[in-house]
Order: structure tokens, then sequence, then C-alpha cells
């Protein structure tokens, strides 16, 4: 199995390092499928709007929902997120893909939902993924990798390196009769 995750510390850490790292492999010409959290247009100015970028090409998916002024219940829009996995899943049941990266493993993964069919998808497929972790749920992805997991160090370089190798393995077990 070839799962990996990466933490770097500090809010959209992790974000900033996913996106460096889906753009090279990208310019690499590596397929890639999956989602990465989008800059927010209105970052900074208090908005708690979420969209995610589906890879390779997009498009720009809002996942929460406006619920108005002073609301304090959770604004994920849950059935905007299923949608944006059915695009993602889509993408890999055809064929085109050779990595999946998601910009994290949240609440919804460690619930049984959201991406976590894509993961496993991918995985039979023999498709490496790549996955952001915060703190909070990492017991929640360690329960799920099952102890096979690669906790990868949180620079461009490494996180280069193991999806380089895992890319490549994947092409030398593609090739062998």
């Amino acid at each position: 199995m070839r799962l990996a995750g990466v933490t770097v510390e500090g809010r959209g850490g992790t974000d900033r390092l996913l996106d460096a790292v889906a753009d090279r492999l990208t310019r690499d010409g590596v397929r890639l499928v999956g989602a990465l959290r989008a800059a927010s247009p209105d970052a900074g100015s208090g908005s708690c709007d979420c969209d995610l970028w589906l890879l390779p090409n997009g498009p720009r998916w809002r996942i929460t929902q406006d619920l108005g002024p002073g609301a304090t219940a959770c604004r994920m829009d849950a059935d905007a997120f299923e949608q944006a996995v059915g695009v993602a899943m889509s993408r890999l049941q055809a064929g085109r893909a050779d990595l999946v990266i998601l910009n994290k493993f949240g609440l919804s993964e460690a619930e049984g939902r959201g991406f976590r069919a894509l993961i496993a998808e991918a995985l039979a497929r023999g498709v490496p993924v790549l996955t952001g972790l915060s703190e909070t749920h990492r017991a929640a992805f360690d329960r799920y990798a099952d102890g096979m997991a690669t906790s990868l160090a949180p620079t461009e370089a490494a996180v280069m390196d193991w999806c380089n190798a895992a890319v490549a393995t994947v092409a030398e077990e593609g090739a062998t009769p």
C-alpha cells in the first residue's frame, strides 16, 4: 500500500505545501486526481468559506454554505462535499491517475465518509495516495491506515521524493508482464 500523510505546522502550511507539490508534479507530467483547498479570494476577511480545487484542472467547488450572520452551526455543505468526492471518484475510475492528492484526512474521513472511499479505491487500483493530516484527526488516520502509511517530513523535497518514488514503482510494476 502506498499511502502517505504530511503535516505542516501553522495555519495553511499543509495546503501551501501540497499546492506546490501538485504544481511540480503536474509540470513533470504526473497525472493527478484528488482535491486541494483552493485559496479563498476573501482570505483574511474573517470568512469561513471553503472551496476545493478538483485535480487535475478544476473546477473550484464550494463545500461550505452561508448560514447567515451570527450562525454558530457547522457550515460544511455535506451534499456539495459529497458531490466533489463523486467527481474525483469518477476521474479516478476513468483510469487517468498516477497519484491521488487530498488536502486532508479530516472529520468526514475520520467518521467513515468523505474521501475515504476514494482513498480505498485508489489503493485497490495501485494508485498511491498523499494526504494532508492535522493532529486533530491523526489518530483516526492511523487507525484507518493500520500501520501501512508513511509519515513524511514537512518539506517539499521529502514529499516530492516520496511521490516520485511511488509513481515510479507503480510504473515499473505496470511494465512487468
